[in-house]
């Protein structure tokens, strides 16, 4: 038995291998709340504000009686070999209501110890740390909790559990490109700066992967597109990682491609080659080059600006 909620509010029975979803969305949201509380009593008057908010139905408390009979009656027995013949998921206990889990767990739990896991492993053996957490990350099945309402106990809980999937993300692809696996996940950080355009790590991952290939001119048009968004939409500059990475890029060799692991290693072409591709390439780098260096200028000075106002301001009159 386990009960979900890395997506649609559910628990799983081992035993015949279908996941059971609560039909009503109150059932859900009430299923939510208890797993989110897991093990601890959730006042009735918690449960009551959860379920219908600022509109609780006059005769509120028969009404929530009733639907914990009824998740009562759909949540199933243990079976007989787990010595647990006569255990209560659910058990009236003052102020409410409690979700014994006993040696139940939940999805989310199993996530975190994962990934937990997995960023212990990242300094030792990257390729191993990235397994793990794609197994962590594998256990998602959509929006943490959706279909269970807007009360205060799911959504605070899906807001942190989506947080800890993007940081989750974040390790997943630090550890890729310490085992050299660039190649392998710069089509899935071009989707993630897409769905979270003002995240900064996913752009400086996703920047760091590309050069890391040889596609140095997407690396910086990379950071371009990110710098315009950031100053669209925030109306801030990149920080400080995303513009320590530019720098990189253009000029410190220990950011130079790597190879992928397990690629023989390619003979160098002649210094004279110039051919049409690779001078076409040349002039699209150094233009790259000389646009990142104006921004970085143009950057300085309304630094520069903004502290003279700010100077200005403050001087007594």
């Amino acid at each position: 038995m386990e009960f979900r909620i890395l997506g649609p509010v559910q628990f799983f029975d081992e035993r015949t291998g279908v996941p059971i979803v609560p039909a009503g969305a109150k059932q859900r949201a009430l299923l939510g709340a208890l797993v989110v509380k897991a093990d601890q009593a959730v006042s009735a008057d918690r449960l009551v504000d959860e379920l219908w908010g600022e509109h609780p139905p006059v005769n509120a408390a028969n009404a929530l009686q009733a639907h914990v009979a009824r998740l009562r009656r759909l949540l199933p027995a243990p079976p007989p070999a787990s010595g647990e013949a006569h255990h209560e998921w659910l058990v009236t206990r003052a102020p409410g209501y409690v979700l014994r889990l006993g040696g139940t767990g939940t999805d989310a739990r199993h996530f975190h110890r994962l990934s937990a896991e997995g960023r212990g492993l990242a300094p030792t053996d990257p390729g191993r740390s990235a397994d793990v957490l794609r197994r962590a990350l594998a256990l998602w099945r959509g929006p943490a909790l959706e279909g269970s309402g807007r009360g205060t106990i799911c959504s605070v809980e899906a807001s942190l559990l989506e947080e800890s999937r993007l940081v989750a993300l974040e390790s997943l692809y630090t550890a890729c490109l310490g085992a050299g696996r660039a190649g392998e996940i710069t089509g899935e950080l071009e989707e993630l700066t897409t769905a979270h355009p003002l995240r900064e790590r996913f752009h400086e991952l996703l920047m760091t992967a590309l050069y890391r290939c040889g596609r140095q001119a997407e690396a910086l048009r990379a950071y371009d597109r990110a710098h315009r968004r950031l100053v669209r939409d925030l109306g801030v500059e990149p920080g400080p990682l995303l513009r320590g990475r530019m720098e990189a890029i253009l000029h410190d060799p220990d950011s130079a491609p790597v190879r992928p692991a397990g690629l023989p290693a390619a003979p160098f072409a002649p210094a004279d080659d110039d051919g049409p591709s690779v001078r076409l390439l040349h002039a699209e780098l150094i233009g790259l080059r000389r646009h990142v260096e104006r921004l970085t200028r143009e950057q300085q000075d309304l630094m520069d600006r903004l502290e003279a106002l700010t100077a200005t301001h403050a001087a007594p009159s």
